[in-house]
């Protein structure tokens, strides 16, 4: 039945020569569809927009309007279906040709392809490029090893010839620079380079400054502690001194609390204690000479430099560190083990921390120092004018190389005039 709407609506596609009265005239159409009748429903306006109608008995089919339009569709499904049946040939032509190629790559014994034998000449022309290229390259490492060698002859040369030649010229100014090989090993630093200083440390600083009289000058060991005063020697065995303790006519009392040792006291002009906290500030920014000079009351003078000297913080009860000592006084503070003062605890009368088990040793000699037990030398001790008898308890260094052979026979000690303890950094050069 479709088959026979088909052929009617290509009939009526024909025109007039194969529509007559309404009806379709003979065609090669089956005669199945001989009773069916294709005719217009109403008048045409547009060709394309014709109103047909189909009669197949018994039944009466109205077609649309775009009957040109279906017609239309139709021819375009079929020139669809054309396409994919020649895409469906190209693609099976193409399998083939493959199948074909790949047969041909695989056979045994058959024959080359020209395709292959091209690539065969290729690379056959690639090997011979690169035997070629290896064989210039080994030429050029041989050259290169030759020039190597003749580089380094020509350098030795040189240099051989460089060597007599400075030689020579040495020679010849030798009475032009008679001091030349005795000269810096390295940079020589500028003569006269001004020194920038902020702050004072200590003295030494207030040296370099070129502040060279005796005097009382401030310092800054520490910022984040503060300035403070303290008596400056500038003017003895190269200046730069900074004077911790000192005793000239006894006109303060040196048997203090602990407090007082901590915070210092007397006159820098005068008798004084620096203080143990100012000391170990000092003592603690840079490495530390302490110079001792005594004085008897006879008039006679030595001294006890000791090149390592240290006071620690009063956590550690002020611990004294003290070597290497260098003098005419003899060193006093390094007797025996009973008697050594390096390594000491700070003792006052109301603070023991001496070694004595059975006392305290700054409470019997009456004053505060780095006691043992508990001592060969005693700075701080009472100040006597003259010689005096009994308990030990005066100014004291025992290894004083004019003590007076009667003093183990009358029980006499002897007394000092003037003492003066001073510090400077070891690396100090006047």
């Amino acid at each position: 039945m479709l088959l026979c709407v088909y052929i009617i609506l290509l009939a009526a596609d024909l025109g007039s020569d194969a529509v007559v009265s309404g009806s379709v005239e003979k065609t090669a159409a089956p005669e199945s569809c001989s009773q069916m009748k294709l005719k217009p429903a109403g008048q045409c306006r547009n060709e394309d927009e014709c109103p047909y109608q189909i009669t197949i008995p018994p039944l009466t089919i109205q077609l649309p309007k775009q009957f040109q339009l279906l017609k239309k569709a139709m021819m375009d499904l079929q020139s669809m279906k054309e396409t994919v049946r020649q895409l469906k040939s190209a693609c099976l032509s193409c399998s083939l040709q493959r199948d074909s190629s790949e047969t041909q790559h695989r056979g045994d014994g058959g024959t080359t392809t020209p395709r292959n034998e091209n690539s065969s000449d290729a690379f056959q022309e690639m090997q011979a490029k690169i035997t070629k290229m290896s064989t210039s390259l080994k030429n050029a490492h041989t050259r290169i090893k030759d020039l190597q060698g003749q580089v380094e002859q020509l350098s030795h040369l040189k240099t051989k010839n460089v060597k007599e030649m400075m030689g020579q010229k040495a020679d010849n100014n030798s009475e032009i620079f008679p001091k030349f090989n005795s000269s810096c090993l390295t940079e020589c630093p500028a003569e006269n380079a001004p020194i920038h200083i902020i702050a004072p440390r200590d003295c030494s600083d207030y040296s370099v400054m070129k502040k060279m009289k005796n005097g009382v000058y401030k310092v800054t060991p520490d910022y984040k502690n503060g300035t403070f005063e303290v008596l400056c020697e500038m003017e003895s065995n190269g200046g730069g001194w900074t004077v911790i303790q000192h005793r000239i006519d006894g006109s303060v009392n040196f048997n203090r609390t602990w407090a007082e040792y901590k915070n210092g006291f007397g006159d820098l002009r005068g008798d004084f204690w620096l203080g143990n906290d100012r000391i170990h500030l000092l003592t603690r920014t840079k490495d530390m000479v302490l110079r001792i000079e005594l004085q008897d009351l006879y008039g006679v003078q030595e001294y006890a430099k000791y090149d390592e000297f240290y006071v620690a913080n009063e956590f550690l009860k002020y611990r004294l560190s003290i070597s290497k000592y260098l003098g005419t006084a003899g060193d006093a503070l390094h007797i025996n083990k009973d008697y050594n003062h390096d390594q000491m605890f700070f003792t006052t009368w109301d603070r023991d921390n001496d070694l004595y088990s059975s006392g305290n040793c700054g409470a019997y000699y009456g004053s505060g120092w780095w006691f043992n037990a508990c001592m060969s030398a005693n700075l701080n001790g009472k100040y006597y004018h003259k010689r005096y008898t009994g308990k030990r308890n005066g100014i004291f260094w025992s290894t004083w190389p004019n003590t007076p052979k009667d003093q183990f026979l009358t029980n006499n000690r002897h007394p000092f005039k003037t003492v003066k303890m001073m510090i400077r950094p070891k690396n100090y050069a006047p």
